[in-house]
């Protein structure tokens, strides 16, 4: 069947609406991407600093590149072939000495991260280049224009991983400009052009699921992360209220974000004339804030379990308050492309917490935790309700 596909032999079989299923390798290979996101924020956590926050989400964006990337591929490629799963197999490696090098990305492990992001951007697109049969030009330019794209910010992961301090910075920061433009750019290139719509054209089904997993994955890790803070200490009424508001933050978010919105999303895609342009925007770049804010928020549990009471500092306000912000920006835009229309308790919700964030030096680190937790609960209460079909009355 497969040596019959007219997209190639080592390409999905796409049949006529029916969703791509996620398998299993793809699962086993977001395992890795796992223990990334725990990286991170253990990361954040060891150095609140503005240096520290800014070099956290560069790593940050540079994470959610690769697996994002990979998922475009898969979505194309079939991971139930030996060949795709040895290629995930191999960038689990990758993943792993990426993940490994995140606390000292910019200290002694620099080159080592810079080494296992650009073999995984740059490695993956070539095996796709080899898999696409000669007859599908336009894939095929696509897939050398974003080849060419990735060789040209490895350049400057290699040559920041060789330097150090603020240099090394600076490095990675025009590496990360050059991949995140790319996509806006169309992968423009001398003598091929831009790559056009149909060549990004994606199974929608498949790849809204693989970014609504990325979610779980994130969310997954924040309870992983209260769990284990929790675990580790004395209990007291303090920091068990500070526990159960951490959960009702992350049941809210998992509300939020799967009520309505991922299967809405996934039903959109599907069924667009232009999947390639909805997977580029409200999956490949509106996710960004959406787990971004997961991850922060994660990070403002561990503080306020570890203190909740006295007076709140500014390393709780802003991840206790901006985690959720940034979650609720991403899912209002994402929303937004979507539906065609801005959630009004998604708007309230971030108006609430700006007001939240000005009273916050004022209250104790659990008082502001309960409070941005009440905020994420009214907000998935409010759209339920006021989404719900008649069915459901």
């Amino acid at each position: 069947m497969m040596v019959d596909n007219p997209h190639g032999a080592m390409f999905r079989v796409i049949v006529p609406n029916q969703h791509s299923r996620v398998t299993n390798a793809e699962l086993f290979f977001d395992l890795v991407f796992v223990f990334g996101v725990t990286q991170l924020s253990h990361t954040l956590l060891h150095d609140f600093t503005p240096l520290g926050a800014v070099q956290v989400t560069l790593l940050f964006l540079a994470v959610w590149w690769v697996w994002v990337y990979t998922t475009w591929v898969t979505n194309w490629l079939n991971p139930e072939l030996t060949p795709v799963r040895i290629l995930l197999f191999l960038l689990m490696l990758g993943g792993l000495v990426l993940s490994t090098s995140i606390p000292t990305a910019f200290e002694g492990r620099g080159l080592w991260f810079a080494i296992a992001y650009a073999a995984m951007q740059v490695g993956r697109t070539l095996f796709w280049l080899l898999a696409t049969p000669a007859h599908r030009t336009a894939v095929r330019h696509n897939a050398i224009r974003i080849l060419t794209w990735l060789s040209s910010s490895a350049v400057f992961w290699i040559l920041g991983g060789f330097a150090e301090g603020e240099t090394r910075l600076w490095l990675w920061v025009v590496a990360l400009t050059i991949e995140y433009v790319a996509p806006a750019a169309r992968f423009w290139t001398p003598k091929l052009g831009f790559s056009s719509i149909e060549a990004w054209s994606v199974e929608g089904g498949h790849m809204a699921e693989r970014c609504s997993l990325f979610v779980i994955i994130a969310l997954g890790e924040a309870i992983v992360v209260d769990g284990a803070t929790f675990a580790e200490l004395t209990w007291t009424g303090e920091n068990v209220a500070a526990f159960v508001s951490a959960l009702a933050a992350s049941i809210a978010m998992w509300w939020i974000y799967f009520h309505k919105g991922a299967e809405a999303g996934a039903e959109m895609i599907s069924r667009s004339a232009e999947s390639g342009r909805v997977a580029r925007l409200a999956y490949t770049y509106l996710h960004m804030p959406i787990v971004g804010g997961i991850i922060l928020t994660a990070v403002a549990d561990e503080l306020v379990l570890k203190h909740p009471t006295g007076h709140s500092d500014i390393k709780i306000i802003v991840s206790a308050v901006g985690g959720p912000l940034l979650f609720l920006i991403g899912t209002i835009l994402f929303k937004y492309a979507i539906r065609n229309f801005l959630q009004l308790s998604h708007g309230v919700g971030i108006i609430a917490l700006a007001v939240a964030a000005y009273f916050a030096h004022d209250m104790s680190p659990l008082m502001l935790s309960i409070l941005t937790s009440a905020i994420m609960i009214v907000v998935a209460a409010w759209e339920s309700i006021s989404l719900r079909s008649p069915a459901e009355e």
